[in-house]
């Protein structure tokens, strides 16, 4: 699969089949880009020597969760509501440095769930399917969820220290750029048990970095906001990797997670509206 691959990035028509007589599988190319599919298959051989070490991950049965598809499915019902039937909600639910700092700090949490318009609202929620969805997968749903989360609120308080005030925004693309630090260090904890694992961290932490940049740091968005969710996604993720793999996917921890999350948002947003 791995050399099919290599060979279709190259330009290199191949069919994977099953030899009948050796029963073995073997890829199939045209004579004449035989040569090439050779040398292009020794390159790539070459070029990830070291790479064969593999390591067992908790949760290792499923690698996409659609709990964030619900959970971006409950930001289209709030933007709905707040957009239609509740308008005050989002003067009484967004980040508002100067509010926060008179002492409204459910601003923090509460802002994650409001959006600007319908554009900002599915940018999220087409980054936030994925992204989420393999970190709930990781780290399981009520961690996964409940970490991505505070991270989001850990990019608004990025935001409150370091802007000028006043500072304004909603939105969860801090959250989902918190689900993205999830991953990035989804890896340290294999830190030790072997020479390799080096290499599969960093090239965890650096894939990550490029898609924060790709996803994140666009000027026109809240760029703080995004770096302070995904180094707060790397903190909380770092801290669930180095836990007891067991603990994380254990239901009975991750429903109590997710009972911890819609408590804090019940809560939150009944001090907004109350």
């Amino acid at each position: 699969m791995d050399w099919s691959l290599v060979l279709a990035s190259q330009d290199i028509p191949t069919t994977i089949a099953l030899s009948a007589e050796e029963r073995q599988w073997a890829l199939l190319v045209n004579p004449e880009d035989y040569e090439r599919a050779v040398e292009a298959i020794r390159q790539y051989r070459e070029e990830n020597r070291g790479w064969s070490w593999r390591h067992p991950w908790p949760g290792q049965e499923i690698t996409f969760h659609w709990g964030g598809a619900v959970w971006c499915g409950w930001l289209v019902l709030m933007h709905g509501l707040s957009a239609v039937r509740f308008p005050a909600w989002k003067s009484a639910g967004m980040m508002d440095s100067a509010a926060v700092f008179s002492g409204e700090w459910w601003r923090l949490f509460t802002a994650i769930s409001l959006h600007a318009d319908l554009g900002h609202l599915m940018t999220n929620v087409a980054t936030g399917i994925l992204i989420l969805g393999f970190a709930l997968a990781r780290f399981g749903a009520g961690f996964g969820l409940l970490a991505s989360f505070v991270a989001g609120a850990g990019g608004n308080v990025a935001g409150l220290m370091l802007y000028p005030e006043p500072y304004r925004g909603v939105g969860a693309s801090g959250m989902m750029m918190g689900a993205l630090g999830l991953l990035a260090v989804q890896s340290v904890s294999l830190w030790g048990q072997s020479r390799k694992a080096a290499r599969y961290i960093m090239s965890g932490v650096l894939g990550a970095f490029m898609l924060l940049v790709f996803l994140g740091l666009n000027p026109a968005t809240d760029v703080v906001a995004h770096v302070g969710g995904f180094m707060t996604g790397c903190l909380l993720g770092s801290l669930l990797a180095l836990a007891p793999g067991k603990l994380i996917q254990k239901k009975s921890l991750n429903w109590a997670a997710l009972f911890c999350l819609g408590a804090l948002c019940a809560y939150t947003w009944w001090r907004a509206v109350a």
